[in-house]
């Protein structure tokens, strides 16, 4: 009975560390995602002249999840049309950040995009875009040392966090 429950125990504590290298994982996955997706909103948006809704639709059916119901979420709300472009983005991230593996660094950047989405001419438009990039490169470039530094030890502190509670328990 004792080895079942310590075999229990090591699966759970393991189960956590590779949740947790995940994690780390994902993120620069999903920040590079996240900067090609406003890369192509770009483009939409200077060279085919695309409605932000058609553009944000376009974006959903490019990219995996979480990040397609982002811009899924937030292409049927200008749809519906009963919120301003800035209330349509915030709600969008409200309701799916929860879903990405993303920190709330990002998620400011994102909130500061949407301050301006939709509210300038093209080239003013283009600009802060281009900022929303120049931030969020520098957030997976933070993300990536992270992933290396801490990826590997995460997964053996759950492994031995599981050994450890074993033998104080036993």
């Amino acid at each position: 009975m004792k080895l079942i429950g310590a075999l229990f125990i090591l699966l759970a504590t393991t189960w956590t560390g590779l949740e947790a290298a995940r994690f780390l994982r994902e993120r620069p996955r999903q920040l590079r995602q996240l900067k090609a997706a406003l890369q192509s909103l770009e483009a939409e948006i200077m060279y085919g002249h695309t409605p932000l809704s058609e553009a944000s639709l376009h974006l959903a059916k490019q990219l995996s999840r979480p990040l397609s119901l982002l811009f899924e979420s937030f292409s049927e709300k200008l749809v519906a049309g009963e919120t301003s472009v800035k209330q349509a983005w915030d709600e969008s991230l409200r309701e799916v950040w929860k879903y990405t593996a993303l920190k709330s660094s990002e998620l400011e950047v994102m909130k500061q995009f949407g301050e301006t989405l939709g509210q300038y001419d093209r080239t003013a438009q283009q600009k802060q875009i281009r900022l929303a990039l120049v931030h969020l490169e520098r957030e997976e470039q933070d993300a990536l040392e992270k992933k290396t530094r801490y990826e590997k030890m995460v997964k053996n502190l759950g492994f031995l966090a599981g050994l450890l509670l074993i033998i104080l328990l036993m």
